[in-house]
């Protein structure tokens, strides 16, 4: 007998959800590489914020230096009035000074009225770095006498500023010649930047230049900054429509490692929060995963030392995997421990069936050996017969253990198998008829097809026949009926004999109980039917009747 059909060891996992393992794993991952790569992405973001901060504070310097520009410009080229000297250098009209803008600022936004904010453009993931910007050059031609005159009365204002802003300054007339500045250059020309160039046109400018220095890297607490990147910006000095000059500015902007220090209290914060999240995903792993790892390993150990029913299904599994796992060792477990205890039961009740035919073989054959000259012809006979009878139970023993164990290891690929089941019922019938039994076949006139081979079928219901000739006597009734049920057929082998008491019912289908011993029966034959069935998705049990016995079959039906 083979042990009943283990539960479906998904069932558990079916009942709540649980992430796979692999989600874990993945998500585990993806927040840990997520961490740095966060962490640069910030710093990256940080320091092009650094360079956007610089740009609009030297706009807003270029502005308002453009701004004085234009006032001592005014105040410049006023005519005199009074009884005061001629102004050698006052204008009548600004039609001929300066120069026209080629480029086209766009217009105020109604919406806005007059203000004209200038945006802040650079982006240091997206906006190229130049190269380090060339000197001013030597020039033959003279600045304009109106711009210098403006230019020497602006230059000390822009040194006092530089001591704050650490800017560096310039600016130059509408011929790109410097007439202010706090590098001591004024009379040079700024025509080979690119950025005076594009001020002189009326265009706004901000762009970056590689920083060149060959000075040792600055202390953190220093004023310098050791930035690798200059931030170049050029605002042209509009007045009634005309370029009158320009103003560069240039300026490195801070550097990212003072600016991280001087941020260092939230960096530190931010630390413990992403050590914190580290040791949040451990833990999580840990109970995810290693805890129930580490139970399952803990339940293997107490299996292996013997002790019963330590393998059970883990009540935290964590991910579904390990709850699948769980129920798959578990009910692993529990088969073998059913095999085992089978395989016990079973050796113990061979030994036991062996054991009387033995004892009275080697007894009678001690009896002979001692007092076989003795024995009249008869009485040896007798003895003879007695080994004869022995050895033929030894030997339906042995090929019932035969059967047994080819019915426990039946089974295999029945898919495509199609039997139909009267032409099986009629010829078993017909046999158990020439041997003295009467047996009918009830079925419907459909015929019905079952997922069993003919010769298997024959052999179950034989068996079952066999006993209603061995318990019931030559003279019983046995019907075999026939049904179908769904997708199954229900078999019913019946007779009207006494029938089997309350007590033995319980007991029927255990190996080697039998109530007829004596008749030669080695209690194996339910056994081998009831290991048949389930070796093909059968089953067989003892149905309650007023009289009699009547035991129902079910087997899976096949396609018509």
């Amino acid at each position: 007998m083979k042990p009943g059909p283990s539960p479906d060891i998904g069932a558990g996992s079916r009942r709540s959800w649980r992430p796979r393992l692999s989600t874990v794993l993945i998500l585990i991952n993806l927040v840990i590489l997520a961490l740095p790569l966060g962490g640069i992405a910030v710093l990256r973001v940080y320091e092009s914020a650094l360079i956007r901060q610089t740009e609009s504070e030297l706009i807003a310097q270029g502005v308002f230096v453009s701004a004085a520009y234009r006032t001592l410009f005014d105040r410049t080229i006023r005519p005199a009035r009074g009884k005061a000297p001629a102004n050698p250098l006052a204008l009548t009209s600004l039609d001929d000074y300066g120069v026209t803008p080629t480029h086209i600022e766009p217009r105020a936004n109604p919406s806005t009225g007059p203000w004209r904010p200038q945006l802040v453009r650079l982006d240091l993931a997206q906006d190229p770095v130049l190269p380090v910007p060339p000197g001013s050059e030597p020039t033959d031609q003279p600045a304009d006498p109106i711009a210098a005159a403006v230019g020497r009365e602006l230059e000390p204002v822009l040194r006092d500023a530089q001591v704050t802003t650490l800017a560096g300054m310039r600016v130059v007339d509408y011929r790109g010649v410097i007439v202010a500045t706090t590098g001591g250059d004024v009379g040079q020309s700024l025509l080979n930047h690119e950025e005076a160039q594009r001020a002189l046109a009326g265009e706004y400018v901000s762009l970056m230049r590689r920083r060149s220095s060959q000075a040792p890297p600055p202390p953190l607490d220093s004023i310098s900054r050791g930035a690798r990147i200059r931030v170049a910006v050029a605002v042209p000095i509009l007045h009634h429509g005309r370029v009158l000059g320009a103003v560069t500015l240039l300026r490195t902007p801070a550097n990212i490692q003072q600016a991280i220090r001087g941020k260092r209290r939230q960096l530190i914060w931010g630390g413990a929060g992403l050590l914190a999240i580290v040791m949040s995903l451990s833990l999580f792993t840990a109970v995810t995963i290693g805890r129930p790892v580490r139970a399952l390993i803990e339940q293997a150990r107490r299996a292996a030392r013997g002790e019963p029913n330590a393998v059970t299904p883990l009540r935290h599994a964590g991910t579904r995997e390990i709850a699948e796992l769980s129920e798959t060792v578990a009910a692993m477990a529990r088969t073998l421990e059913e095999r085992a205890r089978y395989i016990r039961d079973f050796a113990a009740h061979v030994s036991h069936e062996f054991k009387t035919p033995l004892t009275a073989i080697r007894g009678t054959v001690e009896l002979m050996r001692d007092h076989g000259e003795d024995m009249e012809t008869g009485e040896r006979e007798r003895f003879l017969s007695l080994l004869e009878s022995d050895a033929e139970r030894l030997e339906r023993l042995v090929k019932r253990l035969l059967e047994l164990a080819r019915a426990d290891m039946a089974g295999g690929d029945t898919a495509g198998t199609r039997t139909e089941l009267r032409p099986v019922l009629e010829a078993l019938a017909n046999r158990y008829r020439e041997r003295g039994l009467d047996v009918a076949v009830e079925a419907p006139a459909t015929p019905l097809f079952v997922r069993l081979h003919a010769d298997t079928v024959d052999s179950i219901l034989a068996s079952l026949l066999d006993n209603v000739r061995q318990h019931a006597g030559a003279a019983a009734h046995a019907v075999l009926r026939a049904q179908m049920r769904g997708d199954e057929v229900d078999l019913q082998v019946a007779d009207d004999g006494a029938g089997i008491s309350a007590n033995h019912a319980a007991r029927i289908f255990e190996p080697f109980f039998t109530t007829a011993r004596g008749a030669g029966n080695t209690g194996l034959g339910l056994s081998i039917v009831r290991s048949l069935l389930q070796a093909h998705d059968g089953r067989i049990a003892l149905m309650p009747v007023p009289r009699g016995t009547c035991f129902e079959i079910t087997l899976p039906a096949a396609a018509r």
